[in-house]
């Protein structure tokens, strides 16, 4: 075994002069046992208690050996093992004359579950994940206590290193989704990665494509729900997101109220939703397509009422609209990157004096005000954020088809974003199936207790 002072020099040649890097030597047992750390990397606590205080009250050096070995986070090394990759990762070395010993002594850091701030539930549960994957993992199995829960630990990132988990029952999960998730992960070659939706981006083949073919969520019920239909599970340390793997268009519409709720109460609320991502999605360029190609569609009074608000407006509906969603998009980031304290207050203020200046100055008609309003609140009305935004972005093809070909453009537009929808796969799971999880799931759900099919 190579000497503790060369050990030593080679740990502090490799690290620097770093401040945090300390060493300690105890003399024990008529011997030296150095201990190495990173000092901003450890909970002292935890040294003082299954180090430092059983070292002093054993006797002999055999004994304390025994204990080390005994703790679940210490584990004896070898000299060829990468000691500074652990000492980086939180753990303290012990070095004796003859032996080398890794200590898990990591710092637990923002390991407490927040109120879920993304995905908002009135009767649901209020806990969020944390950015702790030790706590998301227990978070989960205590939602989840099956004895088929697999959990299996990785690491994304060349540089960064960061350690993720998968979490599947393997008696419900599809295998080949399973398998093509286990494909893509060791094929990531980014160099940090520090966020979930870094690593969906990493993991998706087309990286052009519109509508998320994975679900990034913060609840540990929703994550519960998609262990049981099937569905493989990606949590990262150091962010309060999971993965939920595959995800088809009706997993984005639903929310996990909808559980909670009686049939007919729960069917309104998905009706609203419908209805709000249609309003969204069209509204903007059925505005145009009516007043600017086909006003004929209309009944004579309201296509009056329209041509008589825009009457002092010097420029076609097309610029219009424009105007107007470029100035909700700004309004909707704005409020995202302004302090909480701050950002309600105003982005309302804002959209309300542009909005009535706007029109006032009659470069806006007062209906296109009520329909950018109506968009908007539309588009809130879809429960999972990445659909949302994705909703948005699909709008402006819509706009762009109406200014040219009026309702026709409009038609062709729905028709062709309908058949994308239909052609496009969530890890060989076609987007706008039912999801039901896997067919071993069926079988199960299927059969009664005696065994026979029903």
């Amino acid at each position: 075994m190579a000497n503790q002072q060369k050990i030593v020099s080679t740990l502090k040649e490799q690290l620097g002069n770093s401040n945090d890097f300390k060493i300690q030597d105890i003399d024990s047992f008529r011997k030296k046992i150095v201990l190495v750390y990173i000092e901003s990397l450890i909970d002292y606590k935890k040294i003082n208690k299954d180090l430092i205080d059983p070292l002093l009250l054993c006797e002999k050096e055999d004994k304390y050996l025994l204990h080390l070995l005994s703790l679940p986070p210490c584990r004896q090394l070898k000299t060829e093992d990468n000691l500074l990759s652990l000492l980086i990762k939180g753990n303290l070395l012990i070095i004796t004359t003859d032996f080398i010993f890794s200590y898990d002594a990591k710092k637990a850091t923002n390991n407490q579950p927040g109120d879920s701030a993304v995905e908002m539930a009135v009767l649901g549960p209020q806990k969020a994940l944390s950015e702790n994957l030790s706590t998301n993992i227990n978070l989960v199995r205590n939602r989840y206590p099956s004895e088929h829960l697999i959990m299996e630990q990785q690491t994304v990132g060349t540089m960064s290193k960061t350690p993720i988990a998968l979490m599947y029952d393997k008696k419900l999960v599809d295998h080949d989704v399973l398998s093509d998730v286990k494909k893509r992960l060791p094929e990531i070659k980014m160099d940090m990665i520090q966020a979930i939706g870094q690593l969906e981006n990493a993991m998706t083949k087309k990286k052009h494509h519109l509508f998320p073919i994975m679900m990034i969520t913060e609840r540990p019920d929703r994550i519960a729900l998609n262990l049981s239909q099937g569905k493989v599970i990606i949590l990262m340390h150091g962010t309060p997101f999971a993965l939920i793997v595959p995800a088809v268009f009706f997993d984005f519409m639903s929310s996990m109220d909808d559980t909670s709720h009686t049939f007919w109460t729960n069917m309104l609320m998905i009706g609203i939703r419908y209805i709000g991502l249609l309003i969204t999605l069209v509204l903007p360029a059925l505005y145009i397509a009516l007043t600017s190609y086909n006003p004929e569609i209309l009944r004579s009074q309201l296509a009056a009422t329209i041509a008589g608000s825009r009457a002092g407006v010097p420029y076609p509906s097309f610029f219009e609209v424009a105007f107007m969603m470029l100035a909700v998009e700004m309004l909707v980031e704005s409020s995202i990157r302004l302090p909480k304290a701050i950002g309600p207050t105003a982005t309302t203020v804002g959209g309300l004096i542009l909005g009535q200046a706007a029109q006032q100055a009659q470069l806006v008609s007062s209906i296109m005000i009520i329909i950018t309003a109506f968009v908007a609140i539309s588009n809130f009305t879809i429960p999972v954020n990445p659909m949302s935004f994705a909703i948005r972005v699909a709008r402006y093809p819509l706009i762009l088809l109406a200014s040219f070909f009026g309702m026709m453009g409009v038609v062709a537009g729905l028709i062709l974003l309908i058949c994308y929808l239909t052609d496009k796969r969530s890890f060989g799971t076609p987007f706008l199936r039912l999801y039901r999880g896997s067919s071993r799931r069926i079988e199960k759900i299927t059969e009664n207790p005696k065994g026979e099919k029903g």
